[in-house]
């Protein structure tokens, strides 16, 4: 299960020890994901699906930063083990909905973007609605965010991580 977040959310939830995420909204490798890939091993289609989680990361990121000018610009998605999810094939292929907030002992890692990666970010999460609606530079902004791989961070170094920055 792939959960996108911000680094703002990444801190609360260091403190209250679980993760509600937007809407209960999470990414998965689910049988519609699987059945809209003629090609691809289990490892690729969950990379597919974090992807997504990364694409939504940056919707929140947006949200965050109409609301507040010193949003964190990266990108972060949360790997859990979850159970109790509901496939919704009708919003995406990879999407699920979690009944609960995930408790950090599903943890498995938590992906960020380093630094280098902020100026893309803040393009990408400025242009995200207008690259849905297909325009050509916003387009090449989420791309350009995109091109920047997540860090991988075990649930132990998340806490350190967050205090570097």
């Amino acid at each position: 299960m792939y959960l996108p977040a911000t680094v703002r959310m990444l801190r609360q939830f260091v403190e209250d020890r679980q993760l509600q995420p937007f809407s209960g909204t999470a990414f998965a490798l689910t049988p519609a994901l699987r059945e809209a890939y003629v090609s691809g091993d289990t490892e690729e289609l969950e990379y597919v699906a974090m992807r997504e989680a990364a694409r939504a990361s940056l919707r929140l990121i947006a949200g965050e930063s109409s609301e507040d000018e010193q949003t964190d610009l990266r990108r972060a998605v949360v790997s859990a083990d979850v159970e109790d999810v509901t496939l919704r094939p009708d919003l995406d292929d990879a999407v699920v909905r979690l009944s609960g907030p995930v408790p950090w002992e599903n943890i498995a890692a938590v992906h960020m973007d380093a630094a280098e990666a902020e100026e893309a970010v803040r393009a990408a999460a400025a242009g995200i609605d207008a690259a849905d609606l297909g325009d050509e530079d916003a387009e090449l902004a989420l791309g350009d965010a995109e091109d920047h791989e997540l860090a991988w961070y075990a649930p132990q170094e998340v806490h350190f991580v967050l205090e570097l920055m």
